[in-house]
């Protein structure tokens, strides 16, 4: 399949994916917005590059299974990977993507259910992605995103509850590629280390 095949390809579904996602997903989702998956998507991209991914196909499954990886939102919050599989494997053949194309592409998505479960390079890249803003300066008016989320939706009472969520996340957490890891680990120990002194404060339960 020639480049300019696959270019023409990606821009329709990317055009169609966060045109849907934008008419679609609640406005309840602060976190897993519009705004999430186009950030998840230039990281996506940022990371192959710096992982020295050059192939044109990887590339090409990867940025669509980006696009549609929290998709699944439309429909429910838990168990959305699954969702938003469903909905690409529905959608992409009327853009012309492969059998072959679809199956690296559900790997993809399904690498991202927490906790992650990348089985190569390209799942290691779409998982650092997804996590990025862990170990970024942004940290923590992101991570406010999805406490609002989860708060409005009633999954946590409190931001004490918030709190020790965060740290138990983050303690188990660990970014896969070596561009990541070397870029983001440090900021990410940084958060931890911060959100542990404000949880060690609390009451015990």
């Amino acid at each position: 399949m020639d480049s300019l095949l696959l270019s023409k390809q990606y821009g329709l579904i990317h055009r169609h994916v966060l045109q849907m996602l934008g008419e679609k997903l609640s406005s309840q989702l602060t976190y897993h917005c519009v705004e999430h998956t186009i950030d998840v998507l230039g990281q996506a991209i940022r990371i192959a590059g710096e992982e020295d991914i050059t192939d044109e196909q990887d590339m090409f499954v990867l940025k669509v299974a980006t696009l549609y990886h929290d998709s699944g939102f439309i429909a429910t919050y838990k168990g959305h990977e699954e969702k938003s599989w469903e909905l690409a494997e529905k959608e992409l053949p009327q853009f012309g993507v492969t059998p072959e194309q679809l199956n690296r592409i559900h790997g993809l998505i399904a690498a991202t259910h927490i906790p992650q479960t990348p089985m190569n390079h390209l799942e290691q890249v779409i998982c650092d992605a997804d996590l990025d803003y862990l170990g970024r300066e942004d940290f923590i008016p992101i991570a406010n995103l999805l406490y609002q989320e989860l708060l409005t939706l009633k999954m946590i009472k409190n931001e004490k509850e918030w709190n020790r969520i965060q740290v138990r996340f983050l303690s188990s957490h660990h970014y896969f590629t070596v561009s990541s890891v070397k870029l983001r680990s440090e900021k990410e120990a940084v958060h931890l280390a911060a959100l542990e002194k404000i949880v060690r404060a609390y009451p015990a339960l």
